[in-house]
């Protein structure tokens, strides 16, 4: 007789902070209503995105573009940084978040960055159930995109390596000696790439702002959410120090190049200068020889014309032997 095994039981999972993220129907799934009830995106010269905003005691003028709070809200300011095409787009994007919905004041109506944020709320569709969730959201998808900028930084930086080894080495690859002229559009290009980084640091601690007064919104109410905060605030402090890595690289790499260009101007000056002590004493012996004199005692002799250029030839003989002594022709 075969005995009858009990029937299995799923045994339920256990909730970390309210929510199991192990558990994919555990949150609710994405809902573009629910979005935009949480968000309302106002872009510049908008009436109707406006009007929305002010249903919800949103006023971005009062603020000023500064962090400022009210009983409402806190105004949180960001300076984005995104990539359009090959061009650099530096922005302002506010924030305006309160406990049931976060506003945005953003350059236009579509903005390209924000198109990630929607990608991970889809991907993630319990962050939808709260503003503070959103705007995490938001913050994640501009930290992204001022990565991409250091990163093209970084590519440009990549790009001109070879041209850049050739100034610090003096010659091309066809032995030519290098310029100051033929440096002109390396040089340009890279103080392209220090602008770049430097305006991408300048977002980053804007960012990093606004994500930690997110994170003290948030405090103790959602542990999920603030652990995702605290990731992010790594993450924005990252490509900031990402960001300074490029830019310090830049500079170095600027300096070398003025200085292999200072030490070939001064090469060409020190030739010159050789060449100037070399023949300014047989100059002077000339010139003493062409003077209208009634009588030179040298112009009788037989072998005056003789002994004249070779005093010469010693005169100028006489300083390169010395700059060589002294090693100035190296």
């Amino acid at each position: 007789m075969t005995a009858t095994m009990p029937e299995a039981r799923a045994l339920p999972a256990p909730a970390r902070g309210g929510l199991d993220l192990r558990a994919p129907d555990a949150g609710p799934r994405f809902d573009p209503r629910v979005l935009r009830s949480r968000w309302v995106q106002v872009a510049a010269g908008d009436a109707e995105a406006e009007a929305r905003a002010a249903e919800h005691g949103v006023d971005f003028a009062a603020a000023g573009g500064r962090v400022w709070e009210t009983d409402a809200h806190v105004y949180l300011p960001v300076t984005a940084t995104r990539r359009d095409g090959d061009r650099v787009v530096h922005e302002q994007v506010v924030l305006a978040l309160s406990p049931d919905v976060v506003v945005t004041a953003q350059p236009q109506r579509h903005y390209p960055v924000f198109d990630k944020a929607i990608a991970r709320m889809r991907r993630t569709p319990w962050l939808i159930r709260s503003s503070y969730g959103v705007a995490y959201a938001l913050l994640y998808a501009l930290n992204e995109a001022a990565d991409r900028v250091v990163a093209l930084a970084s590519d440009l930086l990549e790009d001109m390596s070879d041209e850049i080894d050739e100034a610090t080495r003096g010659v091309d690859a066809r032995g030519r000696e290098i310029g100051v002229r033929d440096m002109q559009d390396t040089i340009t290009r890279m103080n392209r790439a220090e602008e770049i980084v430097s305006r991408a640091q300048e977002s980053q601690l804007s960012l990093a702002r606004a994500a930690r007064h997110l994170r003290s919104e948030i405090a103790d109410s959602d542990p999920v959410l603030a652990g995702l905060v605290e990731t992010l605030v790594a993450d924005v402090d990252g490509v900031k120090q990402h960001a300074g890595f490029e830019h310090d690289k830049v500079r170095y790499l600027q300096q070398a190049i003025m200085t292999s260009l200072d030490v070939k101007q001064a090469q060409i000056v020190k030739v010159f200068t050789i060449i100037t002590a070399v023949f300014l004493p047989p100059t002077l012996i000339a010139s003493f020889y062409g003077m209208n004199f009634t009588h030179m005692p040298e112009l009788d002799r037989p072998y005056g014309f003789t002994l004249t250029v070779l005093l010469t030839l010693v005169a100028a003989v006489i300083p390169l032997a010395y700059i060589k002594r002294r090693g100035w022709l190296r």
